[in-house]
């Protein structure tokens, strides 16, 4: 397989047996990554390990990317201007970060590394060396209805057509074949693993649609890579984008992995230095791909910070990684369904035979019976030191149909998301912390829905370091 989905069969030691739950072989995290050991405030009084159940927004470092990133920075310099051996160094692991990465997610050998911010300025990159499509012409964008804004906005701009997924994988697949035969498309944009329901596309066959009908396909491998290990090589996929913050290397870099002639025929993603080859006042030579679209100071420490994450994670294979997720995925989905009046949002969900789990990465959203979801979130914040998230997750097409469809009372869920740092008692108190909300309800009183049922009043105190008394807006949109 190309694209792995490996979800070995949990030992029954390790099966759900009531709130409680032995541990197995999910006691320990798989890899060390910085905050594992933080203690936060809770409202109460007191203090907690910190349960970071957000990996899916941003996670943390891995302690090896760490120690990469404080090697380098004494020998922090320009890249590929310098004459000095710290310039020296560093254009070294620039590109050869670049070489890492490509053979992390198998590329072929004419494919091309771009450096990004993160997925998103990696899918808006790819959106405008679309043959055509900048000018409003040319073929057109097909994706799901199911994306992430980030694989959804950028196509939106150019006139795209987005197919809604169905209630199965198989129907969902003939639903993009339907749309791929009845109009031309140079492009299908998918998802490789959904960030609400964790859920992955048929990505082989989604890839053989596409190239049967003419088109090439980009997969948002966002929340895949962390979890998957991906083979551009041997799937046939065209382009990969994915992000560093998402890989344990939140050092603000990402990437765009693929097919070389769009990205050399297409303008310049910024125009300014390093792009080019030769300037006049009148004219410009623009320099190949990938230079050609990272004009600028490159983000050395974010580039070399990526390249260790894929480095580190490889060490951990593929099936080291897959066997603790799916040990830990198997605990939180069983324990979610023995708590009344918890509700987990599912795209494809299981039927038959098949195994709950299979191909899906560790990512669940729930709701809660009686209680919004930013009032969860707050309430497990508050009260017992875990971290999740609430909201619409920037896929606001797929909660607007899970309220349509009655799943969800407000429009939004919770979302709790598993990585190599996660343990089965990271689990087990979320678990335990749910089943204590639908018992007794929150301990502690919560602020008006306007104002975001923050905990009031709320004693925590902001490290000393951080001046401001008062934590940042909340996102415009509401998550």
């Amino acid at each position: 397989m190309s694209i792995l989905a490996v979800h070995p069969s949990l030992a029954a030691a390790d099966r759900f047996d009531g709130v409680g739950l032995a541990s197995g072989a999910v006691a320990t995290p798989l890899a060390e990554v910085i905050g594992a050991d933080l203690t936060v405030p809770l409202v109460p009084g007191g203090a907690a390990r910190y349960v970071n159940l957000d990996y899916a927004a941003s996670a943390p470092a891995l302690r090896a990317v760490a120690d990469r990133v404080a090697e380098l920075l004494p020998l922090y310099s320009s890249v590929h201007r310098g004459a000095g051996y710290a310039s020296a160094v560093c254009t070294s692991a620039y590109e050869e970060a670049r070489v890492e990465i490509s053979r992390f997610v198998g590329a072929r050998d004419d494919d091309v590394v771009t450096f990004t911010r993160n997925t998103t300025d990696a899918l808006n990159l790819l959106a405008a060396a679309v043959p055509g499509r900048a000018l409003g012409g040319g073929p057109g964008v097909v994706h799901l209805d199911i994306e992430h804004h980030a694989n959804l906005l950028p196509w939106q701009r150019l006139g795209s057509r987005a197919v809604r997924a169905r209630g199965t994988r198989e129907r969902t697949a003939a639903a993009v074949e339907a749309e791929l035969a009845a109009a031309p498309a140079a492009l299908l944009a998918v998802t490789g693993a959904s960030n609400v329901t964790g859920e992955c596309p048929p990505l082989a066959e989604l890839t053989a649609l596409a190239h049967r009908y003419g088109a090439r396909i980009v997969v948002d491998g966002a929340q895949l890579v962390p979890h998957r290990r991906v083979s551009l090589a041997e799937s046939g996929v065209d382009y990969l984008a994915f992000s560093g913050h998402k890989l344990y290397a939140p050092y603000g870099a990402g990437v765009l992995i693929g097919r070389r002639d769009w990205l050399e025929a297409a303008p310049p993603y910024l125009a300014g230095g390093g792009a080019v080859r030769e300037v006049r006042l009148g004219r410009t030579e623009w320099a190949g791909a990938p230079a050609r679209h990272e004009a600028g100071t490159p983000n050395v420490i974010g580039a070399v910070a990526l390249a260790a994450a894929c480095r580190a994670v490889a060490a951990l294979g593929a099936q080291a990684v897959s066997a603790h997720e799916s040990a830990l995925l198997g605990r939180l989905t069983a324990g979610l369904a023995r708590i009344e009046g918890v509700r987990t949002l599912r795209l494809w969900p299981a039927a038959g035979g098949e195994p709950a789990e299979t191909d899906r990465i560790g990512v669940v959203t729930f709701t809660v019976d009686g209680y919004p979801a930013a009032q969860v979130a707050q309430y497990l914040s508050a009260e017992h030191g875990i971290g999740v998230r609430d909201g619409r997750f920037c896929a606001h097409p797929l909660l607007a149909r899970f309220a349509a469809d009655g799943v969800t009372a407000d429009g939004a869920g919770v979302r709790a998301s598993l990585g190599l740092g996660s343990r089965a008692e990271d689990v087990d108190r979320l678990l335990a912390a749910l089943a204590s909300l639908r018992s007794d309800g929150p301990a502690w009183t919560y602020a008006a829905p306007a104002a975001g049922y923050v905990p009031v009043p709320d004693p925590r105190a902001l490290p000393d370091w951080l001046t401001s008394a008062a934590a940042g807006p909340a996102a415009p949109c509401g998550g």
